[in-house]
């Protein structure tokens, strides 16, 4: 069991709480209270950002001491809303949210994952009748293992899940958030994730 805090209480941290919280796991939602956040990140060992991504970097480098020696765990993507509400453009070109928050937060251990689909498929992966991929992305070793574990917890199989790299690399992954509003103008709200064919 692992003492969570998942900052963002819509549909995307709604949903990894409750899944967490269903594999044993000890989880806190923290809404936009006053205090909630910092509260929340205070006493977890890690500490998922399902915050809306235009304005995280922002309400985390608020939270560097409560963050300092935790694991993070980005899945938000960082864009501009086109008229019809979906992603338009990303915020941090040539860079990424997730790199960003590490330059932020220096002593937290950042990993990006989870942002390459629609969110019931972060919980529910095995539900597509194609295996999709999920990306890892972050300079720490550890904390990139510790994250594969909750990843299994939530029913990824380990050979769905490829470790890109450094967090450098979460610019290709944030990038694949421009496929999102095509794909659902074309599909509708199918759950969908990007996947690498072997």
């Amino acid at each position: 069991m692992t003492t969570i805090a998942v900052l963002g209480n819509g549909r995307v941290g709604g949903n990894l709480a409750a899944a967490l919280a269903r594999a044993g796991h000890e989880v806190t939602v923290a809404d936009r209270t006053p205090g909630a956040a910092a509260n929340a990140a205070r006493t977890a060992r890690i500490i998922v950002n399902a915050t809306p991504g235009a304005g995280s970097l922002d309400r985390l480098a608020a939270l560097r001491e409560e963050l300092r020696d935790k694991i993070l765990v980005d899945v938000s993507n960082a864009t501009t809303d086109g008229p019809d509400g979906l992603p338009a453009d990303l915020i941090y070109p040539g860079s990424s949210l997730a790199e960003q928050l590490q330059e932020a937060l220096p002593e937290t251990r950042v990993v990006k994952t989870l942002n390459t689909m629609l969110f019931p498929v972060m919980t529910s992966p095995a539900t597509l009748p194609q295996t999709p991929t999920a990306f890892l992305s972050g300079e720490d070793p550890q904390a990139k293992r510790t994250v594969r574990e909750l990843l299994t917890d939530l029913g990824w199989q380990r050979k769905w899940i490829t470790d890109l790299g450094g967090i450098q690399t979460a610019r290709a992954t944030e990038a694949a958030i421009l496929f999102v509003p095509h794909v659902i103008r074309s599909t509708g709200f199918t759950p969908f994730a990007i996947s690498i064919a072997r």
